[in-house]
């Protein structure tokens, strides 16, 4: 199989490394991060202008991509920058709003697209932990329609989202697979109240309460008790976005790190001569061109059958945890005191390669997740 980049994904690439390069230094992130929404709204709409947010959508949506490997592409690119804008929150949403939606309510998409809709993916609960079918948020009928009671938790972006794409249970037990709804989520809807928080690598997450919010029979989205292929769906595009984010922030980190090795002196040389140093790096590379195998095998595997692809998507979940903390851990030894410090890019790195290992199941999480399905392939 041929893995080279076709040309529009050179160009994808190129045209983020340059956007990043000339317009989203590690001070303009800095600003950017200290700020209420903690994004910037000018930088989204740059993004959006560039095509950057079609990107994360197929032609038939409105988008310019949305394949496995556009979307490793986009998100490595973003991991070079540590880009904070909502990326990963409107791909989740996004996405299952063009799997499951309406003409209607895929015709939403187009201002998603341009920049002007935030979306947001409300689906972790306080006591699921990664478990996608722990759904305990209730859908009762109201008529045509529906009243949602519940909580949602660290859902990003939550705080700057204008709807939210929200998994809700309209039969069964929590942590039965069927009877999932999706519904969409006016911001503004009477009884949802938010409280929104900044996370430890920079970005911005809310706990979402719904009181009794009532929902017009038009905001179910797809078919009713039906969603968790849906949400296994997007959360797969979400996994690989985030290997992908991973393996470009442990590029940059590593980059760093040979540029300080080879700047730092002792004894009258660069440190990087000593050959201890050089073995613990030339460990680290492998083990992050191990990631990208990863992440291309993941990314091919998108069309492929739901084992194939889950096997797939929770193996690279399962190493970007494991290679994801030796690279951060390495990184921040081999800098010393320095790699501690605020002012310095790095350690901001380090922080965003360790918390994806907690985003949509760690590496014990996947691990199991990967033994589970292997035993349920096996003849």
């Amino acid at each position: 199989m041929d893995f080279t980049h076709s040309d529009d994904r050179r160009m994808l690439a190129d045209t983020i490394a340059r956007f990043v390069r000339e317009n989203y230094a590690f001070e303009t992130r800095a600003e950017i991060i200290q700020g209420d929404d903690r994004f910037a709204r000018e930088k989204w709409a740059d993004f959006a202008e560039l095509g950057l947010i079609g990107a994360l959508f197929e032609e038939a949506d409105g988008g310019f991509g949305g394949g496995g490997f556009d979307l490793a592409v986009l998100f490595e690119e973003l991991g070079k920058g540590l880009v904070v804008e909502p990326f990963l929150a409107t791909l989740l949403a996004g996405r299952a709003i063009a799997l499951a939606g309406s003409d209607d309510q895929k015709a939403m998409l187009a201002a998603v697209i341009s920049g002007e809709t935030l979306l947001a993916f409300a689906h972790s609960e306080p006591q699921s932990r990664y478990d996608l079918a722990d759904v305990a948020l209730k859908a009762e009928r109201d008529g045509d329609g529906f009243i949602l009671s519940g909580d949602k938790s660290v859902v990003i972006n939550g705080g700057t989202a204008d709807l939210f794409v929200v998994s809700a249970r309209t039969s069964g037990a929590a942590g039965d697979a069927a009877g999932l709804s999706l519904f969409l989520v006016d911001a503004k809807a009477d009884g949802l109240t938010r409280r929104a928080f900044p996370c430890i690598d920079g970005g911005g997450a809310a706990e979402l309460k719904f009181d009794a919010v009532k929902l017009p029979a038009s905001a179910l989205l797809g078919a009713r008790d039906r969603a968790y292929c849906v949400i296994e769906a997007v959360a797969g595009l979400g996994i690989l976005a985030l290997a992908s984010e991973a393996l470009g922030a442990m590029e940059t980190a590593k980059t760093l790190t040979l540029d300080y090795l080879g700047a730092r002196k002792q004894f009258g040389r660069p440190i990087g001569a000593f050959q201890a140093l050089q073995h613990r790096m030339a460990d680290m590379l492998i083990e992050i061109e191990q990631l990208r195998s990863a992440v291309i095998n993941a990314a091919g595997a998108l069309t492929s059958d739901r084992l194939s692809r889950e096997k797939s998507l929770s193996a690279v979940k399962y190493l970007c945890g494991k290679i994801g903390r030796l690279v951060a851990e390495e990184c921040i030894q081999l800098h010393g005191g320095i790699g501690m410090t605020w002012e310095y890019a790095l350690p901001h790195y380090c922080k965003r390669i360790v918390m994806i290992d907690h985003m949509l199941g760690d590496e014990d999480h996947h691990l199991a997740r990967y033994i589970a399905l292997s035993k349920e392939a096996a003849p």
